[in-house]
């Protein structure tokens, strides 16, 4: 049976909150890749950016896809090889980036250059989340989900404002 997309928007967010991720912290990192080129950027837009970003269904899709994967790793129940590929976030795994980019071909091109440099930058809560010190939690495919998200709501802000081009002027 197919899920309604209300119900999949309030799990969605739901373990987004259980693991440790509010919207407004996502917010701030679409508010620092904004800021250069958007003057009047305010952190309740970059908020509602991130809550239109994560009602699209294939970006809740991920969300619970990748967050399950995490948990089940945190629980063991993966098998080998792959319970220790994830739990160790091996750097040839990619696969966690690759579920990730569902959500940054959402809003086109300049999403990807946006994902780009913040899964190389890994600021704020995407260092937090990719810090491996603490072996009981497992974010390997999290860290990668909430870059993409903040990288899709940047570009979306991007596309809502193509004035800020001078190719546009």
């Amino acid at each position: 049976m197919v899920q309604s997309s209300s119900k999949l928007h309030k799990v969605a967010l739901e373990r987004l909150k259980e693991r440790g991720v509010s919207l407004e912290e996502i917010a701030e990192l679409v508010y620092d890749l904004q800021k250069p080129y958007i003057a009047d950027i305010s952190m309740e837009i970059c908020i509602e950016n991130v809550r239109s970003v994560i009602k699209k269904r294939e970006v809740q899709n991920t969300i619970l896809t990748g967050i399950e994967l995490d948990v089940l790793c945190e629980q063991g129940k993966l098998s080998s090889p792959l319970q220790e590929i994830i739990q160790e976030d091996e750097g040839l795994y990619g696969i966690d980036e690759i579920l990730a980019l569902s959500i940054v071909n959402v809003y086109g091109s300049i999403g990807f250059t946006n994902y780009g440099f913040l899964d190389k930058t890994k600021p704020k809560l995407i260092s937090k989340l990719d810090d491996h010190q603490n072996k009981d939690q497992t974010h390997t495919f999290l860290d990668d989900i909430v870059g993409a998200i903040a990288a899709a709501a940047a570009s979306r802000l991007a596309h809502d404002d193509p004035g800020i081009s001078d190719i546009m002027k």
